[in-house]
């Protein structure tokens, strides 16, 4: 019982001490997941929408417990909700998709766990407006949206290996759209595998 112990232990020490790479070493992780999205402060009662998210970042380690990251992904936003207009409802879902840069600091603050802050400039690719309701379905380009959005990123992520779980939260702080105040706001969940370059 003693050895399976020891042996444990030491499996779990090599799975952790690969979890984080060496000072002055770059890595890229391609990472997959979830973005769930909404627009605040728009005087609207939006609902969240689930978007697909997809991408890679490149980090380079500064120091054990600095990296620095830049990434570009693929993200799908906006927001979903219902309303009812001449007694008619209908279900609303605004699809937002940007190509978004973030550019994160990680802190690590235990071997694996790192917090995670930086700034994300993101580019409108898609603005459409779906609605359906009363037997009816269509989508339309939505005019007035700002082509470029400025985010805040804040996160967390847990290094296991060589995967990444990564859990962040996409403050928006430009204005959808000039003439109102709506900014996105979206929570991001991506899993991710580094390979060292």
């Amino acid at each position: 019982m003693k050895k399976v112990m020891i042996l444990a232990v030491m499996m779990v020490a090599t799975l952790t001490a690969s979890a984080q790479q060496a000072v002055g070493t770059w890595s890229v992780t391609p990472k997959v997941g979830l973005n769930l999205a909404t627009i605040r402060d728009g005087g609207i009662d939006a609902k969240m929408k689930v978007g697909l998210v997809a991408g890679a970042d490149l980090t380079y380690q500064i120091a054990q417990p600095f990296a620095l990251s830049v990434g570009a992904f693929y993200s799908m936003q906006g927001a979903k909700g219902k309303d009812r207009e001449f007694g008619v409802s209908y279900d609303a879902k605004l699809n937002l998709d940007y190509i978004n840069i973030p550019i994160m600091a990680n802190v690590y603050i235990v071997r694996g766990l790192a917090i995670k802050a930086g700034i994300q400039p993101g580019f409108n690719v898609k603005h459409k407006m779906k609605v359906e309701g009363a037997g009816q379905s269509y989508e339309q380009t939505i005019e007035g949206f700002k082509s470029f959005d400025f985010t805040i990123p804040l996160g967390l992520s847990y290094e296991i290996s060589d995967f990444v779980i990564d859990a962040r939260y996409n403050l928006g702080l430009t204005k959808l759209v000039e003439d109102t105040s709506g900014k996105n706001s979206v929570i991001q969940f991506t899993l991710g595998y580094k390979i060292p370059l």
